[in-house]
C-alpha cells in the first residue's frame, strides 16, 4: 500500500505527496499528458525532442545539471507513446533546488536558435544509431505502422522518419510547448523524506504562479477492428532471422487488460512458459522467444518475438506460433499455471515498489488515468482474473485476423570493395 495524499493548485496542477521518513532522499517526478501520440502526422518526434529540449536550459537557469548537481542531485527524463517524465533524486534538505528548477523551465523555458539545433542533431545521431544502424533497430518502425493504420501509435517515439526532426522548425516547437508543457496539463509528485505541508509551501511558491490555461482536449482517431491479417517481409544483416506477431488489445484501463497481461505471461515470460518450453526447449526452432504488451492507455498490442536458430525458415517458425496459440484457444488455462504467473505479475509489483521512484512514477501515472488510488489497485486487479477471464481474453485477442506479422530475414551483410 503506498500511502498519498494530494492537491491541485488554482492553475490546475495536480500534486501528490508521498511521505517516507525512511530514506534522507526525495524524489520530485513531473509528468506531461502528452507522448508521441499526440503529435502531428506531420511533425512526429516532438515530445522525444523535447524531452531533450527541456534539459537545454530555461530563461534564469542556463544550465539545468549544474545546480542539482551541487546540492548533491541527478535527474533524467523518458518520453513514451502517451506521456513524457521528467524526475529528479535529491537529499529531502535540498528539495527546494528542485522545486526551482522544474517549475523555471515548466515556466520559461529558453527558445534559442543556437538550443534547437544542438538537441536536433542529438535526437537525429539517436535515430541512426538506435534505430536505423542497430541491429533489430528497425523493427518497430514497420511493425507499428503495419498494425496500426488510424491511430497515432503507428509511429515510434523517435518519430515516424527523421526528416519530421530534421526539419523542425522554431514555430511548430514553440506551440508543441504552449499546447503542452503547462501545469493543468501535468502531476507533481514529491515523495520520500518531506511533509505534505511543506510541500504545499513549495508548490504554491514556485509552481502556483505559473499561469493555466485551458485543458488539453485530446480527440485521436480510433483504430478499427482488424478484420483480416496482415504480413510483411524485411531483410537486414543481423545474426539471426526474427518473427514478431502483433495482436490488438484492450487499454490499459479495460477491466480485461490484466487478464491479457496473465495471458501473455503464460505463453511468454520466461523459460517454462509455454512457447519457450515448445519451441525452444522441445522443439528448438528458436533461439529466444517471448510475449509482452505495450501497456498503453489507448489500446496496445500484445507482440510475441523471437529469435529463430539457424537453419530455420520463418514460415516454419511461424506456423509452430500458430500451433501453440491455435492450442492456447481450445483449452483452459491450469489453473496452477494461472496462480504461477499471478504470482510472478504480483512479485514484480512488490520489487518495484522498493523504489522510491518507481513508487512516484506510479502514482503520477496512475493520476493520468483519473485515479492516483489505481497504483493500490493494481495487486487485487491481478488476483481477480479467472480462468474463465484468460480464455475470453485469449478468444478475443488471440484470433488470426487480429494479427500482425513482420518477417525479418537475416541476411549476409554487403561487403565494401
Amino acid at each position: 500500500m503506498i500511502h498519498f495524499t494530494e492537491f491541485t493548485l488554482a492553475n490546475g496542477l495536480r500534486c501528490i505527496v508521498h511521505e517516507d521518513f525512511s530514506t534522507p532522499m526525495a524524489v520530485l517526478n513531473v509528468m506531461y499528458d502528452v507522448g508521441s501520440r499526440d503529435e502531428s502526422p506531420e511533425h512526429t518526434g516532438f515530445a522525444h525532442l523535447f524531452e531533450h529540449l527541456m534539459f537545454s536550459g530555461s530563461v534564469n537557469i542556463p544550465s539545468y545539471d549544474e545546480p542539482l548537481q551541487r546540492v548533491g542531485g541527478e535527474n533524467n527524463a523518458f518520453t513514451s507513446a502517451d506521456v513524457t517524465n521528467y524526475y529528479l533524486s535529491l537529499p529531502a534538505a535540498n528539495l527546494e533546488t528542485g522545486f526551482w528548477l522544474e517549475s523555471d523551465r515548466m515556466l520559461n523555458l529558453a527558445f534559442s536558435e543556437n538550443g534547437l539545433e544542438v538537441q536536433r542533431k542529438v535526437v537525429v545521431e539517436e535515430f541512426k544509431q538506435s534505430y536505423l544502424n542497430q541491429p533489430y533497430g528497425d523493427v518497430w518502425l514497420q511493425l507499428k505502422p503495419l498494425a496500426y493504420q488510424a491511430h497515432p501509435y503507428q509511429w515510434n517515439t523517435i518519430g515516424k522518419e527523421i526528416g519530421h526532426i530534421e526539419n523542425a522548425v522554431m514555430d511548430d516547437v514553440r506551440a508543441f510547448f504552449g499546447k503542452h508543457y503547462a501545469p493543468q496539463n501535468a502531476v507533481l509528485v514529491v515523495a520520500g523524506a518531506v511533509s505534505e505541508a511543506e510541500v504545499r509551501r513549495l508548490a504554491e511558491k514556485w509552481f502556483g504562479p505559473i499561469p493555466g490555461g485551458p485543458a488539453y482536449q485530446r480527440h485521436l482517431p480510433a483504430e478499427p477492428v482488424q478484420t483480416a491479417a496482415r504480413h510483411l517481409a524485411a531483410s537486414a544483416p543481423v545474426p539471426l532471422s526474427a518473427l514478431y506477431k502483433a495482436y490488438h488489445m484492450p487499454a490499459r484501463a479495460d477491466d480485461r487488460y490484466h487478464a491479457v497481461d496473465l495471458l501473455s505471461d503464460v505463453l511468454g515470460r520466461g523459460k517454462s512458459a509455454r512457447l519457450h518450453q515448445r519451441l525452444v526447449k522441445e522443439r528448438p526452432l528458436f533461439n529466444n522467444i517471448s510475449a509482452s504488451l505495450t501497456g498503453s492507455l489507448d489500446p496496445g498490442l500484445l507482440v510475441i518475438s523471437g529469435k529463430l536458430n539457424e537453419g530455420v525458415e520463418l514460415h516454419e517458425a511461424d506456423a509452430a506460433i500458430e500451433a501453440v496459440v491455435a492450442e492456447f484457444l481450445t483449452q483452459d488455462v491450469d489453473a496452477q499455471e494461472l496462480e504461477k504467473v499471478k504470482n510472478q505479475a504480483e512479485s514484480s509489483l512488490v520489487f518495484g515498489e522498493i523504489e522510491l521512484l518507481n513508487r512516484a512514477m506510479n502514482l503520477a501515472y496512475s493520476k493520468l488515468q483519473g485515479d492516483t488510488n489505481l497504483v493500490n489497485d493494481e495487486s487485487r486487479r491481478i488476483q481477480a482474473v479467472t480462468v474463465a477471464d484468460v480464455r475470453a481474453a485469449a478468444a478475443l485477442v488471440l484470433r488470426p485476423e487480429n494479427c500482425s506479422t513482420l518477417y525479418y530475414q537475416a541476411v549476409p551483410a554487403e561487403v565494401e570493395a
